[in-house]
């Protein structure tokens, strides 16, 4: 008996001790924040192995770049488009360790965001520890965009190496210069698709900031997120354009 009300002593002790900086309804939101990011992820990997879509159609695009670039003496024009690629994504980079930067400050202003948050009428109770934990899940969405970003950059160099690399081809059926331009065509693919990857943590990124607000708030952000990517990859006006297009360039290649 006296053992059993020590061990019933030890339970209540640590049960006071467990400290829950998050409600059921914010582990709630964010298990679908996650959820949102990678379900979508995976879902728009396979889908656009069977529907018409940015990544699918622009592939397309870049297989013939890629066997065009082949028949061309000169090849500033395409330099000078990769380079304005390489561009926009260096641009994202800094700006991603900018708010990093921000980010990582305001880890040290925690009690004041702590007084801005509670005069808001509709945010719930303010917690130091949970302000310190959402501060840290930006960064670690901003890290990861950076990584991706950083990951694009140089795939990008690897496709400009074998530009550099490639001859010019002469004759139309010759298979091995056809699967280099092929090869290229999939490092640049690949390096759009970290491009992509980095543009969404952005994306998410701005779903996170609601939750500092309120959880449901974040729900809804992190279902908006999800729903106006997948909008504008798949039914997009651009989308309907790059894949006319894309049906041009094949038609014209079947009669010439």
């Amino acid at each position: 008996m006296l053992e059993l009300l020590h061990n019933n002593a030890i339970v209540n002790l640590v049960s006071h001790h467990i400290y829950m900086p998050f409600s059921y309804l914010d582990l709630f939101a964010l298990l679908l924040f996650v959820s949102s990011w990678i379900g979508y992820t995976y879902f728009a990997r396979k889908k656009a192995k069977t529907t018409n879509c940015v990544a699918r159609c622009l592939h397309q695009h870049r297989i013939y770049w890629m066997n065009e670039l082949l028949k061309r003496d000169i090849r500033v024009g395409d330099s000078s488009l990769l380079a304005n690629l390489e561009r926009n994504i260096a641009f994202f980079a800094s700006t991603t360790l900018l708010i990093l930067a921000g980010v990582l400050a305001l880890f040290g202003q925690v009690t004041k965001l702590e007084s801005i948050m509670s005069s808001l009428p509709f945010a719930l109770s303010v917690d130091h520890y949970a302000i310190q934990l959402k501060l840290s899940l930006l960064a670690i969405i901003f890290i990861l965009a950076f990584f991706n970003f950083t990951w694009s950059m140089r795939q990008y160099g690897f496709l400009n190496v074998m530009i550099g690399a490639a001859p010019i081809i002469e004759n139309n059926e010759d298979k091995n210069l056809i699967q280099f331009a092929m090869q290229m065509a999939i490092v640049q693919d690949q390096a759009a698709h970290s491009y992509n990857y980095g543009l969404r943590s952005f994306y998410f990124s701005l779903a996170v900031l609601t939750w500092f607000f309120h959880p449901i708030i974040f729900i809804l952000s992190s279902l908006l997120v999800v729903y106006t990517l997948y909008g504008r990859e798949f039914n997009s006006k651009a989308v309907k354009a790059i894949t006319i297009a894309q049906e041009c360039l094949r038609k014209h290649e079947q009669e010439s």
